[in-house]
């Protein structure tokens, strides 16, 4: 069998796929592109074998899931792809109406943390797509990540701009996981080679990106609306490992989400048993 394994369709996740192409190991897998919040259902659902999730939903559903050891989407404050943008200054949010993009689980929940325990205040919350004219029509914020966001990023005008990697670092002084690669719990058990062989080739792609950086910035460059130098920027702004200080950051993440009653529990993070001579 060919596992399935999904894909988030924006520019933050290309560093860890890009060296699958090289390798030509996508021929091994079934690569099934969506957005967070799609990936997420199909994961959960379990037509998925191993994806990238929200790293909240790894916490709403980690009795059906467990994670590889090595991959995240993570940063070090900036982030450059998770903001809000107001009509207001954050700190005269309180009563107003914020809306969150579709797309994304964790960055609602941090949205919600930030806002509650570094400015104190309660905002008006609803979900809806992210189109940004179309939110600010009915709201006076907007959460928007991804793709969309790098572009309001470069061009935001008449607006707050406020990145929420940046917001958590100095709320908490930690660093911050947004998604996670999650393997089904049966996958895992059931198929254990094809699980480690898995981790393997994206343990091989991530090492690629890192020592090709710039080439891969000059490919996206010729299909994105973004300049190579900015892009070879934001790639280096993003982390994609899952060291101590990332769990310890993540940990913190769902203390606080289930201080403010996004998450019921916070969960232990356990991880794919490798075989031995798969490297974690």
């Amino acid at each position: 069998m060919r596992p399935r394994v999904g894909h988030i369709h924006f520019l933050n996740c290309l560093p860890l796929y890009y060296g699958l192409v090289k390798s030509y190991a996508l021929l091994d897998i079934e690569l099934i592109k969506g957005l967070p919040t799609e990936l997420n259902q199909l994961l959960i659902g379990g037509k998925l074998d191993v994806s990238p999730i929200s790293s909240i939903e790894y916490a709403r559903h980690s009795g059906s899931l467990v994670l590889y050891p090595e991959f995240t989407v993570s940063s070090d404050g900036e982030a450059k792809s998770i903001l809000l943008l107001s009509r207001f200054p954050i700190n005269e949010l309180s009563g107003k109406k914020i809306a969150l993009t579709s797309t994304s689980a964790t960055s609602q929940v941090l949205l919600k943390i930030i806002l509650n325990f570094r400015y104190g205040i309660e905002p008006e919350y609803f979900v809806c797509q992210p189109d940004l004219n179309r939110m600010l029509s009915d709201a006076d914020a907007a959460l928007l990540i991804g793709d969309i966001a790098l572009t309001h990023y470069i061009g935001a005008r008449d607006c707050y701009l406020y990145d929420l990697g940046v917001e958590w670092k100095k709320l908490t002084g930690r660093k911050m996981v947004y998604a996670v690669w999650a393997v089904n719990r049966g996958f895992a058990d059931e198929q254990s080679e094809l699980c480690g062989y898995v981790f393997e080739i994206f343990r091989k792609s991530m090492v690629y990106s890192q020592e090709h950086l710039t080439e891969i910035a000059e490919y996206a460059a010729k299909w994105e609306p973004f300049s190579f130098f900015f892009l070879e920027k934001y790639f280096k702004t993003l982390r994609f490992d899952f060291g101590k200080d990332y769990q310890e950051g993540l940990f913190h993440f769902y203390k606080l989400a289930k201080e403010i009653g996004a998450v019921e529990t916070v969960p232990e993070l356990e991880f794919v048993k490798l075989r031995s001579g798969v490297r974690a």
